[in-house]
């Protein structure tokens, strides 16, 4: 039920839609990707370090991790931008 609030409520006074489009800005996506990562790094570097026991190859691990999954999720965000569904 609360989740059925979270994903499919609508909001009591809905914006335009050219207002909807432009809401999120690029820089916020960026900003948010870099906050995300941050916490999946360190989930990898921390998994990385117990399956390998190598401090510098679960280093580099998180290291491409991060960079890959930050470009994947800032593209990711621009597209749902351009999606209507939800909003």
């Amino acid at each position: 039920m609360i989740l059925n609030q979270f994903f499919f409520s609508r909001k009591t006074q809905s914006r335009g839609f050219e207002e909807d489009k432009t809401s999120e800005k690029p820089l916020r996506s960026v900003a948010k990707a870099f906050s995300w990562r941050f916490i999946g790094t360190l989930d990898t570097l921390i998994v990385s370090y117990f399956i390998t026991g190598a401090i510098g190859l679960a280093t580099s691990i998180a290291t491409i991790d991060f960079l890959t999954k930050l470009l994947l999720y800032f593209f990711h965000e621009r597209i749902w931008n351009h999606i209507k569904w939800g909003k």
